[in-house]
């Protein structure tokens, strides 16, 4: 079993917290992972991305290779199209149609879904709306985690095993909401046809 994810975002959409969850999970099974971030700008709204490859076999680099990716989550829909090329002929794009506009010339949101649309294996969500739902639109990196969790060969309890943790000392009730938008980006995500 070999899994190659890219994660797309920009600064506080919650990236490492995702990557955190998997990360953690990985490890529990017994698996090994390799894991290589990029952070764009040291402050909100810079590109951020993490490379997570994990298999029960050795990995020996941190970097998804072009066209090899079986996943990739995208926590901002215009980040997404940066990974078009690293998917796999067989890949999945995972993605929010959320945007975050932190620039004068962020292109319309009608021509970035066409382009996600245009992706033979993908979902498209309303993150903020399911957030929301679940209690806070803060939670829109968990929905997304969620979202992609029948493609991500980890078992959903170890997911939220980590989901727990990443959020115990924040209080039951935050616990609880995270694990409420997992559920909810997981039930849109089967719901969604292409």
């Amino acid at each position: 079993m070999k899994k190659d994810l890219i994660l797309a975002g920009v600064g506080g959409q919650g990236i490492l917290s995702i990557a955190f969850v998997i990360d953690n999970a990985v490890l529990d099974k017994g698996w090994k992972f390799r894991q290589a971030e990029v952070h764009g700008m040291a402050q909100r709204g810079g590109a951020v991305q993490s490379h997570l490859r994990y298999s029960d076999k050795n990995i020996w680099s941190d970097l998804v290779p072009v066209g090899s990716a079986d996943v990739v989550l995208a926590v901002e829909p215009l980040e997404s199209l940066r990974y078009i090329d690293c998917l796999s002929e067989d890949g999945m794009m995972i993605v929010s149609s959320t945007p975050y506009i932190n620039i004068p010339d962020y292109p319309e949101m009608d021509e970035i879904i066409s382009n996600i649309k245009k992706i033979p294996k993908h979902v498209l969500i309303d993150s903020e709306e399911l957030a929301k739902e679940a209690g806070s639109s803060r939670a829109q990196n968990i929905v997304m985690l969620g979202a992609s969790s029948k493609w991500l060969g980890i078992e959903e309890e170890l997911l939220k095993k980590y989901i727990t943790m990443a959020f115990e000392r924040k209080g039951e009730a935050i616990v609880q909401m995270n694990h409420k938008a997992f559920d909810l980006g997981r039930d849109a995500a089967e719901k969604y046809k292409v």
